[in-house]
């Protein structure tokens, strides 16, 4: 079991700010709850955001997937993934099904793909790119354990804007040709993310209309496909 750390500096605009990003732990558990709070506010249901139990497994079966963001003694992003073995020829699944709504105890510690279960960061701290830095770093998990790819579904928080006039391949399709963008979507476009398939009854996400758009990051040292 190899513990992440590593310190950098971020920005807003030309304002610096020293984070780190490291592995969390139990003692976190808290600021973690916190994250989710105030990233997913009532109306959202406050039995969605994270528990200790489910926080516990994370930290236990796939310690090398919880990691978080420290900024000046406080926790301000989150990123939890597990592993699983992925067959790009029987693609569809539900994040229920592939992250067992969140406790991974499904994690394969022989998987060939590491799934992202969330991602969050707080509000006070999104305009310094947090979220990036994570998905880059879960990225440098990936080449570290040998794996495959990482993966994960993107919600399409912008399609109910354009649900009642296009259908949802020609709404990705937009985003990608640059046309539209959507705030998820996009935003794991520019992390290098690249889609594999649209998903349908992915996660009840009225926003969405229950779709997501599955995106990949391959390990650039290892070609074979599959």
């Amino acid at each position: 079991m190899a513990f992440y750390r590593k310190e950098l500096y971020v920005f807003e605009q030309d304002r610096s700010v020293k984070a780190t990003i490291r592995s969390y732990t139990e003692n976190d558990f808290e600021g973690l709850i916190r994250i989710q709070q105030e990233s997913f506010p009532p109306p959202f249901p406050s039995e969605l955001w994270w528990n200790e139990e489910q926080l516990s497994n994370h930290v236990r079966l796939f310690p090398e997937g919880a990691l978080c963001v420290e900024i000046e003694g406080e926790l301000a992003a989150s990123i939890t993934g597990l592993r699983v073995n992925f067959d790009p020829a029987h693609a569809d699944h539900t994040w229920e099904e592939m992250t067992d709504g969140g406790y991974i105890r499904n994690h394969d510690p022989n998987g060939n793909t590491l799934y992202i279960v969330d991602i969050s960061a707080r509000p006070a701290y999104r305009k310094l790119g947090l979220g990036k830095w994570l998905m880059m770093s879960m990225y440098e998990v990936v080449v570290q354990l040998k794996l495959v790819r990482l993966l994960g579904g993107g919600r399409l928080p912008g399609y109910h804007k354009y649900a009642d006039t296009m259908p949802a391949e020609v709404y990705v399709r937009h985003v990608l040709d640059g046309k539209l963008k959507d705030p998820v979507m996009t935003f794991l476009l520019r992390c290098g993310r690249t889609p594999v398939k649209l998903v349908e009854n992915y996660l009840e996400d009225k926003e969405s209309h229950n779709y997501a758009m599955l995106m990949e990051w391959r390990n650039p040292f290892i070609q074979q496909r599959g």
